[in-house]
């Protein structure tokens, strides 16, 4: 007696039918989402507050692990390094995918290796001056660099990072000299700014509102395409006639390199309506970040953007942190 196999063919509609279903099976366990800095500072709860509302909608528990060191190196290549399947994804920013690829060899390609997802948000940097310069606006300032050209200089969250980067380029823009002073970070270099061993700087703006408040620094000008509702006083460097400084402390979400575009149009889609709920704003304005909603494929287009722009910078002002 012969066996027969029956073989089941489904019509195309069932087809995509059962893909439909396969993709909405995802996400079937937790995600893991990695942080690329230590616990308790601004980006960490940046990428808390938007997966606990992130996982509800998607009816699963996102795991944050904050893996720094390296700047962002140790946790770009643990993800890169991870299945493409969804469950490991990382809050990219500006320093992961932007300065240092612009500035340093990576062991990783911050295109290649990586799947764009969206864009979290940004908060613009914000020139500022010691309080007991001589300069009240940007018009003053400028005019009293280029009087004291052996004078003035200005400190930095450290070589390379986009507070150098920024400063930079308003010099090349300005035609200034100022001396760069890197620090190991932002309090430190706020320090000396506000005791004067240092009279300006180019902070993210979450991180310079207090000192602002007290008095002690004075807001000159942010970057950005609008002026920020926490400094609506401060014009921006566009309606001041510079060109370029539409760049900001930006966050976002990549994963792996080859993600099914079932679940990054999935990702993208639910975080986007995570960001457009009216209270998030307010909570993320302890950061002072925006939300910024993008598609998967313009949030791609920024990040290429992000880095194009800053290595042309660090080519022409010979800003090489490997030599």
């Amino acid at each position: 007696m012969q066996r027969r196999t029956l073989v089941l063919v489904l019509p195309p509609a069932l087809l995509v039918l059962s893909g439909r279903l396969h993709a909405q099976a995802y996400p079937a366990r937790p995600i893991r989402y990695i942080v690329p800095v230590s616990a308790g500072g601004g980006s960490d709860m940046v990428g808390r507050t938007v997966t606990e509302r992130w996982g509800k909608l998607l009816n699963q528990t996102f795991v944050v692990e904050n893996q720094a060191g390296g700047g962002g190196v140790i946790a770009s290549q643990n993800t890169a390094r991870a299945p493409a399947d969804g469950y490991t994804l990382m809050q990219g920013y500006v320093a992961t995918h932007g300065t240092s690829p612009a500035t340093r060899k990576l062991p990783y390609d911050p295109v290649k290796d990586f799947t764009p997802i969206g864009m979290i948000g940004g908060t613009p940097n914000v020139l500022v001056v010691n309080s007991e310069l001589p300069a009240r606006d940007f018009k003053q300032f400028v005019a009293y660099l280029k009087g004291n050209p052996s004078k003035v200089s200005y400190g930095s969250a450290g070589a390379g990072s986009l507070t150098h980067l920024t400063m930079e380029l308003f010099k090349q823009q300005v035609g200034v000299f100022m001396v760069h002073v890197p620090y190991r970070g932002i309090a430190p270099a706020f320090t000396d700014l506000m005791g004067g061993q240092t009279q300006a700087m180019f902070p993210g703006l979450a991180a310079a509102m207090p000192h602002i408040r007290s008095g002690r620094v004075r807001p000159l000008a942010v970057t950005g395409n609008t002026r920020h509702p926490q400094l609506k006083e401060a014009p921006t460097l566009e309606e001041l006639g510079l060109k370029g400084f539409d760049a900001m402390q930006w966050y976002g979400v990549v994963g792996p390199a080859g993600m099914p575009a079932d679940v990054v149009r999935q990702l993208n889609e639910t975080l986007n309506a995570v960001l457009k709920a009216p209270d998030l704003s307010e909570k993320l304005s302890v950061e002072a970040v925006e939300p910024m909603p993008m598609s998967a494929e313009q949030f791609g287009a920024y990040m290429r953007a992000d880095i194009a722009r800053w290595t042309e910078l660090a080519r022409e002002r010979k800003i090489q942190l490997d030599n």
